[in-house]
């Protein structure tokens, strides 16, 4: 079981943007155009403790469980994510056509696992509507009509593969390749055509 719990730095913000929104308040009193960032900050402050008290995801081998849903990995028929990595958002669509947004508010690198790891255990899923053997480059099953197949990268310029082949061509003809090899005192390095 993994557990991904909301990162701590949302309570942290929402309590600054709180402080802020009080201090703009006080300011109001003597200066009504202090109310604007005021309630701007509220407003902020509110949804950074939103997100701070997010009920803690686990991830089990058989299901994803969210405060008290359960949700089969089986059941999830498309998995979709948004614009948004941290916090992340991810639309969950099941074969009844239910829609479950996800939000979880975490650090980038927990927000990149956890998206992976729902994509991953989705096995019978459209990942961002691409079917999930494609999606993750399996090898397609032989009655599928379409095959992929792996690019073909150039590594040799066309005279550079010229001489490679005129090279294999040299070494097929003698049969083999000696090496300048001392042999007794007096003998120097074999040739193709002596023999021992």
């Amino acid at each position: 079981m993994s557990r991904y719990v909301p990162a701590r730095h949302y309570i942290s913000f929402g309590v600054v943007a709180m402080a802020l929104a009080g201090f703009s308040g006080f300011l109001a009193l003597s200066w009504p155009q202090a109310a604007i960032p005021s309630i701007l900050f509220l407003l902020t402050a509110s949804a950074m403790l939103v997100l701070a008290f997010r009920p803690t995801i686990k991830v089990f081998d058989s299901h994803l469980e969210i405060a008290k849903r359960i949700v089969p990995w089986q059941d999830i028929r498309r998995v979709d994510k948004t614009g948004w990595i941290s916090p992340l958002a991810v639309r969950l669509t099941f074969f009844d056509d239910e829609t479950l947004l996800i939000v979880y508010p975490g650090e980038v690198d927990c927000c990149k696992h956890l998206l992976r790891t729902i994509r991953q255990m989705s096995s019978s899923a459209l990942i961002d509507g691409i079917p999930y053997r494609q999606y993750w480059g399996e090898m397609l099953a032989p009655g599928d009509s379409k095959s992929l197949t792996p690019p073909r990268f150039r590594v040799l310029r066309p005279e550079d593969e010229e001489e490679v082949e005129r090279l294999y061509f040299l070494l097929k003809t003698v049969g083999h390749i000696d090496t300048p090899n001392p042999g007794p005192r007096g003998s120097g390095p074999r040739t193709p055509g002596d023999e021992s």
